[in-house]
């Protein structure tokens, strides 16, 4: 005979009403009971009736988690740490890929509205007005991304750019260049706003790119023809890309030109030289944006960002910026 959650409810000493609390909505339940039940649980072997579950509480204990690109090394640490959290508290996890596509992205939101309690939207490309719109039809956390009115975990990118720039600065730079990421990325948009605000430094903006290893090479030229002798790039793939670019171009780093990224990515820290760059919780942020989801809870949250310094950063040659090339 199938174990129930009467069973389970005898087993640990509890009313079945606490069980079921147990597994739909463990916050509710403390924790030294909710640790029983799942004991009773585990040695009776019981598994929730998902689909009964559903059907009188109105949930499905799914959760959507749509990212921009899944082959961007900063969004699986993100991904495994909101699927742990999702776990830990009964529900499933799935991710779909938008491919930098706001159109894919809208079409992705209203797909899983049908199948999911709630999405966790990773650095949307819509528009504030898309947004709130489509907030209407189904719950949702935003990470990187800040709209009044809706919850939302952002990374601290404005004092993340300005390390940065300040460690250029602390170096000789004062010629310096941005290349941004997509139009449309908050992310993009809070970083030029603080490195605008930064005293001492002649920036050039360039872009927007790709944010991808191919939109820092594309951006190779632009940077070496600008006279520049330090780089904050968008996110680490394009400034790998642009170290690539640099190096066809014959233009060294850090020697000629200093190179830093944004995330931290294994990717930067197996890249040679090692990239200097801006450490993003993203881990913490998925974790976050999971909890707030499933326990419907409205806030904006802030998460710190660092600057790590490793081998893509050094003085400029001269006293003085590079000549045009």
């Amino acid at each position: 005979m199938s174990v129930t959650i009467r069973d389970v409810a005898q087993a640990s000493g509890v009313h079945v009403s606490t069980v079921s609390r147990t597994f739909s909505a463990p916050h509710l339940v403390n924790a030294e009971t909710r640790t029983r039940v799942l004991a009773a649980a585990e040695q009776l072997d019981y598994r929730p009736n998902r689909a009964a579950r559903s059907l009188k509480t109105g949930r499905t204990n799914n959760i959507g988690l749509i990212v921009a690109d899944l082959a961007n090394p900063f969004f699986p640490p993100l991904i495994k740490a909101a699927q742990a959290a999702a776990r830990r508290q009964d529900y499933h996890l799935f991710v779909a890929d938008t491919g930098e596509d706001p159109v894919e992205e809208e079409n992705l939101v209203l797909a899983f509205s049908k199948q999911v309690d709630g999405i966790v939207l990773c650095s949307p490309r819509l528009s504030n007005k898309a947004l709130e719109k489509l907030s209407e039809q189904v719950s949702f956390v935003l990470v990187n991304r800040r709209i009044r009115g809706l919850t939302t975990v952002v990374m601290d990118v404005a004092n993340g750019a300005r390390a940065a720039m300040e460690h250029l600065v602390e170096l000789g730079h004062r010629r310096v260049a941005l290349v941004a990421g997509p139009a449309g990325s908050w992310t993009s948009a809070e970083i030029r706003k603080a490195v605008s605000e930064i005293p001492g430094l002649d920036t050039v903006v360039i872009g927007p790119n790709s944010p991808t290893e191919e939109g820092g090479i594309a951006a190779a030229p632009r940077v070496a023809e600008a006279g520049v002798t330090g780089v904050l790039a968008y996110n680490d793939l394009v400034a790998i890309g642009l170290i690539e670019g640099l190096e066809v171009l014959g233009v060294d780093v850090p020697g000629d030109v200093s190179v830093i990224g944004f995330d931290d990515s294994i990717t930067g820290r197996l890249h040679r030289p090692k990239l200097t760059t801006v450490a993003m919780p993203a881990g913490d942020a998925g974790r976050m944006a999971v909890d707030l989801l499933i326990q419907s809870m409205s806030a904006a949250t802030v998460l710190e960002t660092h600057l790590v310094v490793r081998e893509s950063t050094a003085p400029p040659r001269t006293s003085g910026d590079r000549g045009a090339t």
